[in-house]
């Protein structure tokens, strides 16, 4: 027994003193370093090899650095960019699970560990938090691990932060952190088959679900190339199918789905000038091709240049009719434009369409017929 008692003292003794070394030097870090995340990013990188040491490297600056700001914990502005977060908690060294999580993020990627803000909600002792939460993942060597540095620095008690480091909180296997820690958006549990909203909540197997088997790795290479709308959009569409059965995952659904339609409608809205922008364009076209069939085609050119620019100039006005009718949603207050838009483009391909017809016959017959044509036209 006391081989075995001593074996077990070892490696527990191990798993808590691994990383000393990398503790202590982080805790050297000079002061005048730590208002950049470039530069705390390139302190590591210099000090420490691999993606274990570094990732905790990571942890421990954010986790010992950033104190828990109780005062405002409920007067964030979830709209703030993750610059804007990333600022302030360094200027400040507060902040709540936003800044925690942004800092993480920021300093993990500059280091060359891939890695995501995680937006989720929270459990602890059978009990749902009525504040959402955010928290981070890694890939390391492959594995996807799971960091809270915003309960690892310490937790509040009696409306006042205790500041303590937990490393239960660092480097987590998605099967344990799922017992606390339950995203919004079910690709971030990292588990192939996810847990819904009402098992976490329940803290039983629901029999009545239908499985979602989720090959999360090839969801999440997929989300990094979406656009931020279409991210956005999918991400709503996943929260939904895994329950909307709490205020936290309302808000997070309504949320998604209001940023996708706001996205969206910018992203129309670019379109919108850049039909505009074309639209133009061949209208000078046009205007161009009028002023010289009332001149007679002077300065002269040959048949087949005054086919290829008519081709051209019709091509270009029919690529407006398509680009106009597939922009979409614009919002209310620029609707208006867009009918007006695709009223003046239609009359305008149909104006062209016209000049076209002409410069056929125009160029079909000889010279006599040419010259009929266009004393008439004059």
């Amino acid at each position: 027994m006391k081989n075995y008692w001593f074996l077990f003292l070892f490696f527990s003794s191990f798993s808590y003193c691994q990383y000393e070394v990398v503790d202590n030097k982080m805790a050297q870090i000079p002061d005048s370093i730590t208002t950049s995340t470039t530069k705390i990013a390139e302190y590591i990188s210099s000090n420490f090899k691999t993606p274990n040491d570094k990732i905790r490297a990571v942890f421990i600056w954010t986790a010992t650095n950033i104190s828990y700001d109780v005062v405002n914990m409920l007067n964030q502005d979830p709209t703030q960019t993750e610059d804007t977060k990333i600022k302030s908690a360094l200027e400040t060294k507060k902040g709540v699970c936003m800044h925690y999580a942004a800092v993480f993020n920021d300093l993990a990627n500059k280091i060359g560990v891939r890695t995501y803000v995680v937006q989720g909600y929270t459990k602890q002792y059978g009990k749902i938090a009525t504040l959402g939460h955010a928290w981070c993942a890694s890939q390391l060597d492959g594995k996807w691990f799971l960091f809270d540095p915003t309960w690892g620095s310490g937790y509040v008690e009696n409306q006042k932060y205790v500041k303590k480091l937990d490393n239960s909180y660092f480097k987590v296997e998605p099967s344990k952190f799922i017992f606390e820690h339950m995203p919004f958006d079910y690709i971030w549990q990292f588990l192939p088959t996810p847990v819904t909203n009402i098992e976490f909540n329940g803290g039983k197997n629901d029999p009545k679900k239908a499985k979602i088997i989720c090959d999360f790795q090839a969801q999440i290479d997929r989300f990094d190339g979406l656009s931020e709308s279409d991210k956005d959009f999918e991400t709503a569409e996943r929260i939904e199918k895994n329950g909307l059965i709490n205020k936290l995952i309302v808000e997070e659904y309504n949320y998604r789905k209001k940023n996708f339609t706001i996205l969206k409608q910018n992203t129309n809205i670019d379109k919108l000038n850049a039909v505009v922008i074309n639209y133009n364009e061949a209208i000078g076209l046009l205007n161009d091709f009028s002023r010289f069939r009332f001149n007679k085609f002077k300065p002269e050119q040959s048949d087949e240049l005054l086919k290829k620019n008519m081709q051209d100039l019709l091509d270009k006005m029919n690529k407006c009719k398509e680009d106009v009718y597939n922009i979409g949603s614009v919002g209310a207050e620029n609707t208006s434009n867009l009918m007006k838009l695709k009223k003046s483009i239609l009359e305008a391909v149909d104006q062209t369409e016209k000049q076209k017809t002409f410069l056929d016959t125009y160029l079909s017959k000889g010279l006599v017929g040419r010259k009929l044509m266009m004393s008439k036209y004059r």
